[in-house]
C-alpha cells in the first residue's frame, strides 16, 4: 500500500520510528533490506548543526542504499531550525520535526513535547520550515502534554495550515512516557481533522496491530517503534500483511543469529569493534528475549567484546537448540 508525503511517494506505508540510541545507520540498513517504506534518523539537535557537535556529524550520516530517509530535528527557536534544515536537506528527502519526546533534558529546553504547550511557537516553527525548505516537512508529536491538556486535533490543524505534509501521532501524552497503552482514538481523531496523510503510532508490535490500527482510525501509515528493537522482520511482515491479509512467517533462532551477527558487522564496521560490541549488548537481549536459553545468552554476552567472541558464543547457543549458525 503505496503512500504519497508531499511529492515523495513511498514503496509502501510503514515507516520506521526515529529512535534516539536505536536508529543508526547500522539498524536502519537492516529495516531497508526488510523493505521499511521510510527511514528515520535518530533525533538531531538544530543547535548542535549550528554549534557543529562532533557526535552530531555520525547521526546525519546516512547511504545511498538508504533512501528514501527523514532526518528528524528538534529544538525551539524557528529561524535556527529552518536555517539548519536548509543547510542539511539535499542529504535527506524529508524533514521531521521532533514534538514528541517526553525526556526531562529535551523538555526542559522547551524542545520536544514541550512545544505542545505553545501552539503559537509550534506555528512559528512549522511556518518557518515549509516557507524556507524545498523537501517535505513532517511533524511528530503525542496525544498532548498530559491528559488535562489534550490537544493533538489543533496541533494537526496548525500543521496542516503551515504547508506540512504529513503528521504522526502518538497515542500517548508526554507525561505517560511509554507506559499504558495508546489511545488510538486520538490518531481518528487527527485524521478526521486534517486532509493531510495521518500516519498513526503506538502499541505496533505485531502485522496485526498495524491492521487494526488502520482498520480503527483510518489512518495512511502506520509508525513502528520498540517493536522493530531485535525484530526488523516486522516492518517486511507488516507492509505484506497490510498488502495482502497474509501473514509471513516469524523468523527461527537460525534467523534470528544471523541477522544478529550481521548487525553486530555493520556496527563494528562503521563504529569499531570495542565501541560497536558494546552497543550491540541492548541488541542482543532485544533480539534473543523469548527464545530458548535467552536468560543465559544475554548474560554471557555482556562479557563478549570481539566479533569472533559473539560468533563463538551463537554458534554454541544454536547447538543447544539443535542447529547450527
Amino acid at each position: 500500500m503505496k503512500l504519497r508525503i508531499g511529492h515523495l511517494e513511498l514503496e509502501n506505508n510503514v515507516i520506521l520510528a526515529p529512535m534516539a540510541g536505536v536508529t543508526d545507520m547500522p539498524f536502519r540498513l537492516l529495516c531497508k533490506e526488510q523493505g521499511c517504506g521510510l527511514l528515520c534518523t535518530e533525533m538531531v539537535s538544530a543547535k548542535a548543526i549550528l554549534y557543529k557537535n562532533r557526535n552530531t556529524r555520525e547521526l546525519l550520516a546516512i547511504r545511498q542504499e538508504e533512501r528514501p530517509v527523514a532526518v528528524q530535528l528538534f529544538g525551539s527557536d524557528p529561524e535556527i531550525i529552518s536555517n539548519m534544515a536548509c543547510q542539511i536537506q539535499d542529504d535527506f528527502d524529508l524533514i521531521d520535526i521532533n514534538m514528541g519526546c517526553p525526556v526531562p533534558k529535551v523538555v526542559g529546553n522547551g524542545e520536544g513535547s514541550a512545544l505542545m504547550r505553545q501552539p503559537r511557537q509550534v506555528e512559528a516553527i512549522l511556518s518557518a520550515l515549509v516557507k524556507n525548505v524545498k523537501k517535505p516537512v513532517t511533524v511528530k508529536f503525542r496525544k498532548g502534554f498530559d491528559e488535562s491538556s489534550v490537544n493533538a486535533v489543533e496541533i494537526a490543524r496548525i500543521a496542516e495550515s503551515c504547508g506540512v505534509a504529513a503528521v504522526a501521532v502518538h497515542g500517548r501524552t508526554r507525561e505517560q512516557f511509554y507506559s499504558g497503552q495508546a489511545d488510538w482514538d486520538i490518531i481518528r481523531q487527527v485524521k478526521e481533522a486534517v486532509k493531510i496523510p495521518v500516519i498513526g503510532n503506538g502499541d505496533i508490535f505485531t502485522p496485526q496491530d498495524a491492521k487494526r490500527m488502520v482498520e480503527e482510525t483510518g489512518c495512511d501509515g502506520v509508525m513502528v517503534a520498540r517493536g522493530a528493537r531485535g525484530n526488523p522482520w516486522l516492518l517486511c511482515r507488516t507492509a505484506h500483511y497490510l498488502d495482502t491479509g497474509t501473514l509471513l512467517p516469524e523468523p527461527d533462532v537460525q534467523e534470528v543469529c544471523r541477522m544478529l551477527m550481521r548487525h553486530a558487522r555493520l556496527q563494528t564496521e562503521l563504529k569499531g569493534e570495542n565501541l560497536g560490541m558494546k552497543e550491540m549488548r541492548k541488541h542482543i537481549a532485544w533480539y534473543t528475549a523469548g527464545l530458548p536459553h535467552s536468560a543465559a545468552l544475554r548474560r554471557e554476552s555482556n562479557q563478549v567484546e570481539s566479533l569472533e567472541g559473539l560468533e563463538l558464543l551463537l554458534e554454541q547457543h544454536l547447538l543447544q537448540c539443535g542447529v547450527t549458525l
